[in-house]
C-alpha cells in the first residue's frame, strides 16, 4: 500500500504545487462507474454510450492524479461495503474510501480493504464519542462535513449544530483532514478558509475543476471532482500499458 506521500509519481501525473485535484469515483452495485445525477447516482457511459470498465479506469485515473476519492455506494446506501473490489482498487493505489461507515468497528474493514484513509460522516457516525473510538483503532481517518444548501450540517443529533464546532471537535480528538462537501448551492469558500485555518480542508461536493484557483485563495488542500469530464478523455487516451 502506498505511503502517505502516495504512489511514485508516474509520467502524465498532473501533480503540481498547491492544492490538490483528486477525482471521486462513484463505485455502484456490481463495478458499475456512477456518477452524479438530479434525482441520484446515474450510471455512467463513455461518449459512444459503453460503460467504462472500472479497473481500466481506475488504472488510468491512479496513473493520472495518484490519489482516488471512492465512494462506495452499496457501503453508504445500504451498509454494504464491496470489499472485493476495493481491495482490487487499492492495490498499488494511495485511495480514500467512504464506505458508509456507522460504526467504529466498521472502521477497520474498510482500512483492511487497502483504503489509505476511511472517511467518515456526522451524517451516519452516532456521535463524536464514536468518532473518539474509532480514533481509538486507527489514526488514519478523515472526517467528511455535509453543509446542505441552507448552510445547516447533515447530522446525527448527537453532533455539534455547526461545522466550526464539530472541526473543532474532530481536530481536538486527533482529526487532521476534513472534507467539506457543500450540498447543492456551491462552495462557501470563507467557510474554506476559516476551517483550513487549523488544518487541512478538502472541497467536495458540487466543486468543479475550474474553481481551482479558488483553493489556494482559500488555502484549501485541495478539491474532489467528478468525472463527467474525464470520462471522455479517458475514452481517447485509454488506460496506461
Amino acid at each position: 500500500m502506498a505511503g502517505s506521500g502516495g504512489a511514485p509519481r508516474t509520467r502524465g501525473s498532473t501533480e503540481a504545487a498547491g492544492p490538490r485535484l483528486v477525482p471521486i469515483l462513484l463505485l455502484g452495485h456490481g463495478a458499475r462507474v456512477m456518477l452524479p445525477g438530479e434525482a441520484g447516482p446515474v450510471e455512467a457511459r463513455m461518449p459512444d454510450g459503453s460503460r467504462p470498465d472500472l479497473f481500466d479506469l481506475t488504472d488510468y485515473l491512479a496513473a493520472k492524479y495518484r490519489r482516488l476519492y471512492v465512494v462506495d455506494l452499496e457501503g453508504v446506501e445500504h451498509n454494504r461495503p464491496q470489499l472485493d473490489y476495493l481491495q482490487e482498487i487499492t492495490k498499488d493505489t494511495d485511495v480514500w474510501i467512504d464506505g458508509g461507515v456507522s460504526t467504529a468497528d466498521s472502521v477497520i474493514d474498510i482500512l483492511v480493504s487497502g483504503a489509505r484513509r476511511a472517511v467518515l460522516s456526522p451524517s451516519r457516525l452516532e456521535s463524536p464519542a464514536e468518532l473518539r473510538r474509532a480514533l481509538g483503532l486507527s489514526s488514519e481517518l478523515v472526517l467528511e462535513i455535509e453543509v446542505a444548501g441552507d448552510g445547516r450540517v447533515v447530522r446525527r443529533p448527537d453532533w455539534p449544530a455547526t461545522s466550526a464546532e464539530i472541526a473543532r471537535d474532530a481536530r481536538e480528538l486527533g482529526i487532521r483532514e476534513l472534507v467539506i462537501s457543500p450540498r447543492p448551492e456551491g462552495v462557501d469558500w470563507r467557510l474554506v478558509a476559516e476551517l483550513s485555518a487549523s488544518g487541512p480542508v478538502w472541497v467536495d461536493g458540487s466543486f468543479e475543476r475550474e474553481e481551482a484557483p479558488r483553493l489556494a485563495e482559500a488555502h484549501a488542500a485541495g478539491g474532489l471532482f467528478h468525472l463527467s469530464k474525464e470520462l471522455p478523455v479517458f475514452a481517447e487516451e485509454g488506460p496506461p500499458a
